[in-house]
């Protein structure tokens, strides 16, 4: 057990440093230089919509605030059978820069998003493509800085500040940032480790990739260069795949942050939250060994101190009780700055081995599911 722990300790020390190297790198989307271009180009705001009444009109409000003159918004209500078509209906009629698709039905080899992300593409003008979900919410200033950062890239990705209330968001939605913040460089988004060799470095480019669907930004001609989400119409995760796309086209792309500029609530309940994760959590690793090996490591870092203190504790065990609070002390203050930097719960940071454990349970379940072929439904698809 003492080897775990010094295992633990090491990985974490090595994870704190991604973390303060991204603290620096990984920039706010609100921090780009806003500079006054010698020309506006149009921007497409591309919304899909599915069963969202209870969300739509707070993120079409927030964009239709933009201080940023030449937009044009376009939602497409992909066969919503609650109220989002009802909703959109009425604001389309008082509001003239706002397009309402009626979307077509779902071919049988596209997934739903994909699907109504690329009926959007069809129809937009701009000279610049700006794809966010309908649970999220802008800035006044968000889309000015989207055209600012683009005149540098061909793309940017922006992971929002998410906004929790209950119990189970505060619990599961900071890991996800967790592992973004403590795992990837987020430079090595934008170029190859300059430590690797050159001959390798073309090769795994596009192996460093993140990406959050929530905000997708692209100029059009970089959308139409890899065929926009025609080429991951059958991608569950689709966002991860575009940003691989972006990158093997020798096209540039940038991850940011959305503190106090782009917002979203991705989930209300521990329903939602538990279907949500189980449609993508191990497509997402790319491969059932990779899924298995992060498992393994979460539960060893993780979970294991949790466990060796409590047994240093009850054998008074001095020497395995101070590593196992080094190594759990560590967790914490990664925790801590997350929790800072996004605005969330501090007193959520003391359940992460919780956390990690439902993650733990999900993993066992999804392994399952795909063994024996088991479909996850989200919002009345299979996906």
């Amino acid at each position: 057990m003492i080897y775990i722990l010094y295992f633990a300790l090491f990985y974490l020390i090595g994870t704190s440093a991604v973390l303060i190297r991204n603290l620096f790198e990984l920039k706010a989307l609100k921090d780009i230089p806003n500079k006054k271009a010698s020309s506006t180009p149009l921007v497409s705001i591309c919304i899909p919509a599915r069963n969202e009444e209870e969300v739509i009109e707070r993120c079409i409000t927030s964009v239709l605030k933009q201080n940023y003159t030449q937009f044009e918004v376009l939602v497409l209500d992909d066969n919503s059978t609650d109220k989002t078509s009802e909703i959109l209906s009425k604001i389309a009629g008082i509001v003239a820069n706002l397009t309402h698709i009626k979307g077509a039905s779902k071919p049988i080899d596209w997934l739903g998003k994909p699907w109504a992300c690329h009926q959007l593409s069809e129809v937009s003008n701009g000279e610049i493509l700006v794809f966010i979900d309908a649970d999220v919410w802008l800035e006044p200033d968000a889309i000015s800085n989207t055209v600012s950062a683009l005149e540098a890239k061909d793309a940017i990705t922006v992971w929002p500040q998410q906004k929790m209330e209950g119990f189970w968001e505060n619990m599961i939605i900071p890991l996800v940032y967790f592992a973004l913040y403590t795992l990837l460089p987020a430079k090595y988004v934008e170029r190859p480790p300059r430590w690797m060799p050159k001959s390798l470095q073309r090769v795994f480019n596009s192996k460093f990739v993140a990406a959050c669907g929530q905000f997708f930004a692209f100029t059009s001609f970089a959308y139409r260069k890899i065929d926009g989400h025609h080429s991951v119409k059958n991608q569950v995760v689709e966002d991860i795949v575009l940003a691989k796309n972006i990158k093997s086209n020798e096209l540039s792309l940038q991850m940011l942050h959305g503190v106090d500029s782009v917002f979203c609530r991705m989930y209300t309940s521990h329903s939602e939250i538990w279907s949500g994760f189980k449609k993508n959590f191990l497509t997402g690793f790319g491969n059932l060994f990779a899924f298995i090996f992060m498992g393994v490591l979460h539960f060893l870092v993780f979970l294991v101190p949790i466990y060796s203190l409590l047994i240093g504790i009850l054998k008074s065990d001095l020497f395995l009780i101070s590593l196992s609070v080094g190594v759990i002390t560590l967790i914490f203050i990664q925790r801590f700055i997350l929790s800072y930097l996004f605005k969330w719960n501090f007193g959520y940071v003391f359940l992460h081995p919780l956390s990690v454990l439902w993650f733990q349970i999900l993993a066992i379940i999804s392994v399952f599911n795909m063994l024996f072929g088991i479909k996850t439904s989200w919002k009345g698809r299979e996906v």
